[in-house]
């Protein structure tokens, strides 16, 4: 189930991202050359409009390729357009992934959830904690984080992780008052604590079932992926700052075969919520200035536009995706490598 589910989010994902390229080339006039599906060797294939539509052999990603992508001596050609519609064609990508991301996030919102709320009540609080610092006690009821209304551990982890290093306004009713309290999340968590140093429980549990209409979840979808952006950005400063191990942190597509097809199993509303998840984290990696990356390819493009039209010689060009793509395959192997490990192991990128 984790295989099929991954092929088929993974396909829909990378189809999609091809799209955004393939329908601005085609909207500049650049000559597209092949629109693939999967990835060679070719099954499959025919001819129309001087471009070849193929079904490839393996069903994961796609592809596009365009003439002259860094040769302009054909009028025809990528290189050959003006640079901002060739950073249109580039960014077209990560552009269809995020839009993708957006709509995903609305259904989810839309869609009709049961969900356990309660008050979440502090058990316990451990000694020199950032929760014991700001003055938070046992007994206190979490009301609010950050001006968001906490119902359950999901809402309360969330919030907090949203704020790591910073501080995290946590509203609290202790003896029928509310009381603000400035919480900072730390970045390094000592064995057996959270980011606080609090222990929780929910009391008055009930299920609700939750839903937005559809002018709510869109805002509300929106917020989400800036959200997103936030916990990927937070999740980067741990590794600088010694709160979590990179290779602990990311995987490569065996993790994500993992994590799919345990989500897979918890229900449609999840694996959505993972399909949209994979989706903006493809338009945020693409589009990193980092050279074989769609964004490498717009840093070039920046620095020809700053440099008054003049571009960088195409084999230096080149020769920096080139090693850029070397450095990501060293990368990937070594990510996949973990995954197989923890895999092997019974652990799970998900966490225990």
């Amino acid at each position: 189930m984790g295989i099929l589910s991954f092929v088929i989010i993974f396909g829909v994902l990378v189809s999609l991202h091809e799209l955004g390229h393939f329908v601005t080339a085609r909207l500049f006039k650049v000559q597209v050359l092949e629109f693939g599906t999967g990835i060679p060797p070719r099954v499959w294939g025919f001819k129309r409009g001087g471009t070849t539509y193929s079904l490839n052999a393996l069903p994961i990603g796609g592809f596009v390729k365009m003439l002259g992508e860094e040769d302009s001596s054909d009028p025809r050609s990528l290189a050959a357009r003006p640079a901002w519609q060739r950073a249109c064609v580039i960014g077209a990508g990560a552009f269809m992934n995020a839009v993708l991301a957006l709509v995903l996030f609305a259904v989810v919102f839309m869609v009709p959830q049961d969900t356990r709320v309660g008050d979440v009540t502090v058990l316990g609080v451990a000694s020199g904690s950032p929760a014991a610092l700001a003055g938070l006690r046992e007994g206190d009821v979490i009301r609010e984080v950050n001006g968001r209304t906490v119902e359950n551990f999901r809402d309360l982890h969330f919030q907090y992780q949203l704020r790591r290093g910073a501080t995290a306004t946590t509203v609290v009713e202790r003896g029928g008052t509310m009381l603000p309290f400035d919480v900072i999340p730390r970045w390094e968590v000592p064995p057996g604590e959270g980011l606080t140093g609090i222990r929780v429980d929910l009391f008055n549990e009930r299920t609700v079932s939750q839903s937005e209409p559809f002018w709510n979840a869109v805002p509300m979808a929106g917020k989400r992926i800036a959200d997103s952006v936030v916990l990927m950005k937070n999740g980067i400063s741990s590794w600088f700052s010694g709160g979590s191990d990179p290779l602990d942190e990311v995987s490569g597509p065996v993790g994500i075969v993992q994590v799919t097809g345990e989500v897979a199993g918890l229900g449609f509303v999840p694996l959505l919520t993972l399909a949209a998840l994979l989706s903006l984290n493809l338009a945020i990696i693409n589009i990193l200035p980092f050279p074989a990356l769609d964004g490498g390819r717009l840093f070039f493009i920046a620095i020809e536009v700053l440099r008054g039209g003049k571009r960088i010689p195409p084999h230096r060009e080149a020769l920096a995706h080139a090693m850029g793509f070397a450095l990501l395959m060293v990368v990937f192997l070594a990510v996949t490598y973990n995954d197989i490990l923890r895999w092997a192991g019974g652990g799970s990128p998900l966490g225990s």
